[in-house]
């Protein structure tokens, strides 16, 4: 959603397919970053047997099918996915840039949202406040900003509860903190009826759009087809056992 072509757009690496990195890169992608999610298929969720507090689902869902949708989603708003274990974050030599370093190479980003597990050995190389909590150890942060320019924190890792729902929406406020502090005109992601701004004589503002009944209709319906895709059949993987019941 960048208004100028002329500019290259910013490029934002997440590390971690949890809730809050989907969000994150769900957010990010609409708003015009060249987003990669760097991920090891290890997000917590995948081990919940039922998810029945996530907003919208009566009954609870599939915990690995709401990850799936997620990730379909990130891909839709155009965020690419890398699969690989990230080892560390570092800045680039000489360089306000980061490499993410993981078993499959590195990458290069202009900024860093790192929605991983409480752990935070990746940060080796900087001098972030942390806290530690048994053996986790939580990045202190500001709306996702941590004391880096560039890098920020969320879910568990930023010591947020341990509730989807939560790390979800934290995800979505550090994508949002790192837009701000781009270059990428943004009011906030809001598609609007047609004439909502444009009526009252106001511009449409950057990140938004109208669209008109037809359009809405066509998008409800592309919806409700993706949806019915999704729950034709039960979710064919069983919850991930725990790191110490696996063999």
């Amino acid at each position: 959603m960048s208004e100028t072509d002329s500019e290259p757009e910013p490029n934002l690496a997440v590390v971690g397919a949890g809730p809050a990195g989907l969000s994150a890169a769900v957010f990010a992608a609409r708003a015009g970053f060249d987003t990669t999610v760097l991920e090891d298929g290890s997000s917590i969720l995948r081990r919940n047997a039922h998810l029945e507090n996530f907003l919208g689902f009566p009954a609870g869902v599939n915990s690995r099918l709401l990850l799936d949708m997620g990730r379909d989603q990130a891909e839709r708003s155009g965020a690419e996915f890398v699969d690989g274990d990230v080892e560390a974050v570092e800045r680039a030599d000489g360089d306000a840039r980061f490499v993410v370093h993981t078993d499959d190479g590195n990458h290069d980003a202009d900024r860093v949202i790192v929605a991983s597990w409480a752990d935070a050995s990746l940060f080796d190389t900087f001098d972030l406040d942390t806290t530690q909590q048994g053996s986790k150890t939580f990045v202190e942060s500001d709306d996702g900003r941590t004391d880096v320019e560039g890098l920020y924190v969320a879910g568990r890792i930023a010591g947020q509860p341990h509730q989807t729902m939560v790390n979800a929406g934290h995800g979505a406020k550090a994508a949002l903190s790192a837009i701000h502090d781009s270059e990428v005109p943004f009011y906030h992601d809001w598609v609007a009826p047609e004439g909502y701004f444009t009526d009252r004589g106001r511009d449409v503002p950057p990140g938004c759009e109208e669209i008109s009944e037809e359009e809405r209709k066509q998008r409800e319906e592309e919806s409700l087809r993706v949806m019915r895709e999704y729950f034709a059949d039960a979710h064919p993987d069983e919850p991930t056992p725990h790191p110490s019941q696996r063999d």
